[in-house]
């Protein structure tokens, strides 16, 4: 206990260096939620393109596309389709052409999940079966939210306009059975409805989730087939398969010595800042660990992501917030510390359970 509680004056004595306070933050999520069945774009895409190392990389052709044109950022964030000011505006307010994407308005670049094309991830479904829907509650708010099914008309080569939807939900429930979370991906709302009747070939089940304690709205496509299918999901992951598992932990190293001369990341393509990992203090069961933030050239905003190696959870974080869902996790910055000048750093500090790692396998910064 001796030996914590010094780390633990070190900590302070770093936060209260830098800011001339002590902050030390409880992890939290950032974001919110999306559909998980029938899976949205997001989440399927999020899905396919999950490896081993912690990077994002869509194998999925209408995936890879989205990709293409709003960035790896939108599948980190995959939970964040969602206009502050929405209060359930649809039509009038999101334009046509723009409603899986939410518009531009959101926090993310969502636009390129927009595109009209056959070969996103579907869900298999049977018209006017009972099923149970799945809703991610990455962070718990009450609520209303309703969907919406595409009228027979609507083709999936083009991009969803308003007039293409059924002007009435066929499910909508307010407040629905919270299971699990926040954080995590398994946890969810989930309620129970009827599937449209009278339906057959693709469409399109869009979500409307309405928070009743603000204005934020939530937004999303997910793309389905009435096939006669039980809720099976088909074009994700090599080959277009089923829904991958959970990436593969490894084993995490039986010492720790800090290292000297942390390695740092090489920025991804159109990147504006890397991110290194230093462990500064290990004991049993617990370690103290930073990660520095290099801006390369100047950014307003940035998160960093990266892959737990072992099971580790951050107990109390200061310089940025810690987030999880699985191993992977993310770091968003405080207020004070989320615009950076070209060549500007930043340190974001944290004292997790569990074995201190090497490395953090996929860490990576992005402006955000």
């Amino acid at each position: 206990m001796k030996v914590r509680n010094k780390f633990m004056v070190y900590a302070a004595a770093a936060v209260l260096a830098a800011t001339g306070a002590i902050v030390i933050t409880q992890t939290s999520a950032s974001a919110h939620g999306a559909m998980m069945a029938p899976g949205s774009r997001t989440y399927l895409c999020w899905k396919d393109g999950l490896t081993s190392t912690g990077q994002i990389v869509p194998q999925n052709p209408a995936c890879a596309a989205a990709v293409a044109q709003s960035g790896a950022n939108s599948l980190y964030n995959w939970f964040a389709v969602l206009r502050s000011d929405g209060a359930g505006r649809t039509s009038g307010f999101i334009p046509d052409g723009q409603a899986c994407s939410a518009g531009t308005g959101g926090p993310y670049d969502f636009t390129g999940f927009n595109l009209a094309r056959t070969d996103w991830p579907v869900t298999h479904l049977t018209s006017g079966a009972s099923m149970r829907f799945d809703y991610n509650n990455w962070a718990k708010h009450p609520g209303t939210f309703k969907l919406f099914i595409t009228k027979d008309t609507w083709s999936p080569t083009r991009a969803l306009a308003w007039s293409d939807l059924e002007t009435t939900p066929f499910s909508q429930v307010v407040n629905p059975e919270s299971t699990g979370g926040p954080g995590t991906v398994d946890g969810r709302y989930s309620w129970t409805a009827n599937l449209p009747s009278g339906k057959s070939g693709r469409h399109l089940i869009y979500s409307v989730w309405q928070r009743s304690d603000s204005n934020e709205t939530f937004y999303g496509c997910s793309d389905v087939v009435f096939d006669g299918g039980n809720g099976e999901v088909t074009g994700v992951g090599t080959g277009g398969g089923t829904t991958p598992t959970t990436p593969p932990t490894t084993t995490p190293p039986t010492s720790t010595p800090p290292t000297s001369t942390p390695p740092t990341t090489t920025p991804p393509t159109g990147s504006s800042c890397s991110a290194a990992y230093t462990t500064t203090s290990s004991w049993s069961g617990a370690f103290q660990g930073e990660i520095k933030v290099t801006a390369t050239t100047a950014v307003s905003n940035w998160m960093v992501h990266f892959i737990w190696p072992g099971g580790q959870t951050v107990t109390q974080s200061w310089g940025g917030t810690f987030s999880a869902m699985d191993t992977s996790a993310m770091v968003a910055p405080e207020a004070w510390n989320k615009s950076l000048t070209a060549g500007a750093t930043t340190t974001v500090g944290f004292i997790a359970n569990g074995s201190a790692p090497a490395s953090l396998p996929g860490l990576s910064c992005l402006p955000a």
